[in-house]
C-alpha cells in the first residue's frame, strides 16, 4: 500500500477529489467552497479540478442548502453540503431531520437520500457562544441519519469515501483543530468502515472512550498516567451512530474502569448514552461509577482565560481517572497548547 504522510485537511480533499472522479453525480456545494482558501483547504483542490459546475459556491442560506442537497440525492446525484460552522445547521434542522432523515422510511425503502452534510465544529481565536458549538448529539439523537467524526487524516478519508457508499444522509463532523494533524495516509481509494470503533492505543488498567479532538487529549494523559504505573487503552468512537458498543464493552469487560470525553456538553449528550449502555450491558464488570469529560454546562465563552474552563484537556482527564481509581498520586499540569493558529475566511 502506497502511503505518504497528510495532514486531516488534505486526506479530506483528496476524498473528495478522488470521489467525483468515480462518480459523476457527485458535486460539493456551499458557502465559500470555491474560495482561494476553500474552506480550510478541503474544498479548493477540487474547485481546480472540476471548476464551478461541480463544485459551487452558495448564498448565505443553510435551509435552502441542505434542501437543495436532499432534492439533488433523491434524483440520483451524491451532494457535498459543506457547513463551515456547525452552529449554522441549525438553520438547516428542518430539511435534514424532517425530512432527509425520514426519506427511506417514509417511501418504505424504495428511495434513498444519499447526501453529504459537512459540518465544523472547534475552537479558535475567541469564538463564542454562535461560532465554535459542538452539536454531534443533536444529530446523533436522529434515526435515518448517520454521524461520523474522525480524528486522524487516515480516518478522515477513509471514513469519508465510506459515506459516499451510503444511501442514507451522513453528518460528517470535522473539529477545526484537527486539520492540520498528519498521518500515514494510503494514496488509493479505500473505505473504514462507518459504525466500528478504533482501538489507538492498548491498555490493561483503565478505559478512555474518546471523540474527535478529544483523542488527542486522551492520548497525551494516557502517556502521563503510564509514567505514573498505569496502563491506559484508548479507544477513538469515530461514528456516533451507529457507535460501536461491542468493542467499548470488550474493553471494559478488561480493565473495569470508564471514562468518556466528549468535545461536547455531557447532558443527553452521546457520552451519556454511552455510559447508560455500558452501565446496562456491563455493570457487574466496573469497579468505580464511569467518569464523563465534556464542555463547561454553559454557553461558549469568547473570552481566553474563560475558555481555559470550559474546554477539558488531558489534565482534567489524568486527575479524574486517578479520582476514580482512588489513586492519590500527583497530578502533573502538562503543558496544553491553547494558541492553535486559526486560518482561513472561516
Amino acid at each position: 500500500m502506497n502511503m505518504r504522510e497528510l495532514n486531516y485537511a488534505e486526506a479530506i480533499s483528496e476524498a473528495t477529489v478522488q470521489a467525483m472522479e468515480k462518480n459523476n453525480g457527485v458535486f460539493v456545494f456551499g458557502e465559500g467552497v470555491d474560495d482561494v482558501v476553500g474552506i480550510f483547504n478541503t474544498t479548493r483542490e477540487a474547485f481546480l479540478k472540476f471548476g464551478a459546475e461541480r463544485v459551487i459556491d452558495t448564498p448565505i442560506a443553510e435551509n435552502m442548502i441542505a434542501g437543495v442537497a436532499l432534492g439533488a440525492g433523491i434524483m440520483g446525484m451524491h451532494p457535498v453540503a459543506v457547513f463551515a460552522r456547525t452552529d449554522f445547521m441549525l438553520y438547516a434542522m428542518d430539511q435534514i431531520i424532517n425530512h432527509a432523515a425520514k426519506w427511506s422510511f417514509t417511501y418504505g425503502g424504495k428511495m434513498t437520500a444519499p447526501v453529504i452534510y459537512r459540518a465544523i465544529v472547534g475552537r479558535s481565536w475567541g469564538q463564542g457562544p454562535q461560532h465554535s458549538q459542538s452539536l454531534q448529539s443533536l444529530f446523533a439523537h436522529i434515526p435515518g441519519l448517520k454521524v461520523v467524526m474522525p480524528t486522524t487524516a487516515y480516518d478522515a478519508k477513509g471514513l469519508l469515501l465510506a459515506s459516499f457508499e451510503e444511501k442514507c444522509p451522513v453528518v460528517f463532523i470535522e473539529h477545526r483543530w484537527l486539520y492540520k494533524e498528519k498521518s500515514d495516509v494510503p494514496e488509493k481509494y479505500y473505505i473504514e468502515p462507518i459504525g466500528k470503533a478504533k482501538v489507538i492505543r492498548v491498555g490493561s488498567d483503565v478505559t478512555i472512550v474518546a471523540i474527535s479532538q478529544m483523542v488527542l487529549e486522551a492520548l497525551g494523559a494516557a502517556e502521563e498516567l503510564q509514567k505514573n504505573g498505569v496502563s491506559a487503552e484508548v479507544i477513538d468512537l469515530r461514528t456516533l451512530r451507529p457507535w460501536d458498543k461491542e468493542t467499548i464493552v470488550k474493553s471494559v469487560q478488561k480493565t473495569g474502569y470508564l471514562l468518556i470525553a466528549d468535545t461536547g456538553w455531557l447532558s443527553c449528550s452521546i457520552s451519556s448514552e454511552i455510559a447508560a449502555k455500558v452501565a446496562e450491558d456491563s455493570f457487574g464488570y466496573l469497579k468505580a461509577p464511569i467518569k464523563r469529560i465534556g464542555m463547561a454546562d454553559s454557553p461558549t465563552p469568547s473570552s481566553a482565560k474563560l475558555e481555559e474552563f470550559f474546554y477539558p484537556n488531558r489534565n482534567n482527564i489524568f486527575a479524574s481517572i486517578n479520582q476514580m481509581m482512588n489513586r492519590n498520586g500527583v497530578n502533573p499540569k502538562m503543558e496544553i497548547d491553547t494558541n492553535k493558529k486559526f486560518s482561513g475566511s472561516f
